[in-house]
């Protein structure tokens, strides 16, 4: 029997209550399958922070390395340790050091789930570049502190990249609908963009098989309010696919449904699933935090290992709740009562 080693990263907030959830779904689902797991509970965090100076320690990245995937709660404790901090500390480095450089993210309403748009005939599914890009962290600051301070953030945009993140899109396009959607501003943008027209026009002519538009990226948000059905696969650089999902998250219901992964294709490290909720410290003791996302997500690591019967199991599982209205509203059930319906219909 197949055995997988999952790192676990519960952190900050509602964190931990959404992994506690999201582990009890998995281990009920593998013991209906033909694998087992390994968990490992790792307690890096703000609160690590705030003891030890750092979100983890330096040989972090080597103990992660160790595992078949890792699967996170939520980072970020804003009254105490700085954004900027704890991205930068934590789930930047992660992505990077295992050329993460897939952020893969589903918009479809579940049944059950009234999104703003009053429609349900839309099933997105966006991929955003996850390791270069405008959050390369490249720059720097001049003048510190005074009135001549100059900040500067360049963005590094790789012909490699570029190449590797549009190909994912279009091999994701070719299993859908046969429709890819390239999110650009090469209006405003001279260089990184137009570079990254020119790649997806060069692989548009491989993939002859797939229909290819270029966008700009604010024609593309007012395209998923106004016709989300006209899209299917969306790909889209770090910056402007970070928001894009956002928006996306928004229209499927919220940020309680928002299930992501980031994805290394060729499986040689340990790809990272999350929901994308962020860490709510204003209900994190209130046991009311929706677990679907991290359920979602970890369906989404199941199908990556290549376990796609019980990643199916969980999605009926998750549909099959919401159907019955339970997790459709925030606040109105508790983390409890949404995992143990879910946990009911895997029986």
């Amino acid at each position: 029997m197949k055995t997988y080693k999952i790192a676990l990263l519960p952190a900050d907030g509602i964190g931990p209550q959404v992994i506690d959830a999201a582990l009890e779904v998995l281990e009920r689902v593998s013991k209906l399958s033909s694998f087992g797991l390994e968990l490992t509970s790792l307690p890096w965090s703000c609160a690590y922070y705030r003891i030890h100076g750092e979100m983890m320690p330096q040989d972090g990245i080597g103990i992660l390395s160790k595992f078949d995937a890792i699967l996170l709660g939520a980072v970020g404790w804003p009254a105490e340790v700085p954004d900027s901090v704890s991205l930068h500390g934590l789930l930047l480095p992660i992505r990077k050091a295992f050329s993460q450089y897939v952020n893969m993210r589903p918009h479809r309403l579940l049944p059950g789930v009234e999104g703003p748009l009053k429609r349900s005939d839309f099933d997105l599914l966006c991929i955003r570049e996850n390791t270069e890009g405008e959050y390369s962290g490249a720059g720097g600051n001049v003048h510190k502190g005074t009135t001549d301070e100059v900040a500067v953030e360049t963005s590094i945009f790789t012909r490699r990249g570029i190449e590797r993140i549009l190909r994912f899109g279009f091999e994701q396009a070719r299993n859908r609908s046969g429709r890819l959607a390239s999110v650009t501003k090469s209006n405003a943008q001279r260089f990184s963009m137009v570079l990254w027209d020119e790649v997806t026009r060069q692989l548009a002519d491989e993939y002859g098989d797939v229909s290819v538009t270029s966008y700009h990226v604010d024609a593309i948000a007012a395209r998923m309010i106004m016709a989300p059905e006209s899209l299917d696969v969306i790909v889209a650089s770090n910056l402007f696919g970070d928001i894009l999902t956002d928006m996306g998250a928004a229209i499927q219901g919220g940020l309680g449904f928002a299930a992501s992964a980031n994805i290394n294709p060729d499986k040689s490290v340990p790809s990272m699933f999350e929901p994308v909720h962020g860490s709510a410290p204003d209900i994190a003791h209130l046991g009311i935090a929706n677990p679907i996302a991290a359920i979602w997500s970890t369906a989404m690591m199941l199908d990556h290992l290549g376990e796609g019967d019980a990643s199916r199991k969980i999605m009926t599982a998750i549909e099959a709740a919401t159907a019955k209205g339970i997790g459709t509203a925030p606040g109105r059930d508790t983390t409890k009562t949404i995992t143990q319906t879910i946990i009911s219909h895997i029986d």
